[in-house]
C-alpha cells in the first residue's frame, strides 16, 4: 500500500523559508509532484523532480524561490521555499506516479497516481 507523509508547513511572516517535506512508502516512483491549493482556487502547480535523472520543473511563478530536491532517505523529497509571499498561502500537497517517465507530463496533475494528505502554509505580510 502506497503512503505519503508531508510535513513542514506552518504560519511565516513575508520573506521567511520552509521546507516541506514528502516521504512515500510502498514502492518505487518516477516522479514526485508538488501542487498547492488556495481558497477559492484551483489546484496549481508548483514543481516536480524526477527521480531517475534529478530533474527539476517549476511553475514559473516560483523559480528562483522555490527548490524541490531528493532527500538522502530513499523516497524523500523536499520542496525549499524561500523569500515567501503572501499569495503563497495554500495547502501543499506531494503527489507521486509509477508510470515510466516518458509518460508522464510533471505539471498536469493528472499523471499522478498518489497524493499526500496536505500542509497548510500561511505566510503572513
Amino acid at each position: 500500500q502506497v503512503q505519503l507523509v508531508e510535513s513542514g508547513g506552518g504560519l511565516v511572516q513575508a520573506g521567511d523559508s520552509l521546507r516541506l517535506s514528502c516521504t512515500a512508502s510502498g514502492r518505487s516512483f518516477s516522479y514526485y509532484g508538488w501542487f498547492r491549493q488556495a481558497p477559492g482556487k484551483e489546484r496549481e502547480f508548483v514543481g516536480a523532480l524526477r527521480w531517475d535523472s534529478g530533474h527539476t520543473y517549476y511553475a514559473d511563478f516560483v523559480k528562483g524561490r522555490f527548490t524541490v530536491s531528493r532527500g538522502n532517505t530513499k523516497n524523500t523529497v523536499y520542496l525549499q521555499m524561500n523569500s515567501l509571499k503572501p499569495e503563497d498561502t495554500a495547502v501543499y500537497y506531494c503527489a507521486t506516479t509509477p508510470r515510466d517517465w516518458y509518460l508522464v507530463k510533471p505539471e498536469g496533475d493528472t499523471y499522478y497516481d498518489y497524493w499526500g494528505q496536505g500542509t497548510q502554509v500561511t505566510v503572513s505580510s
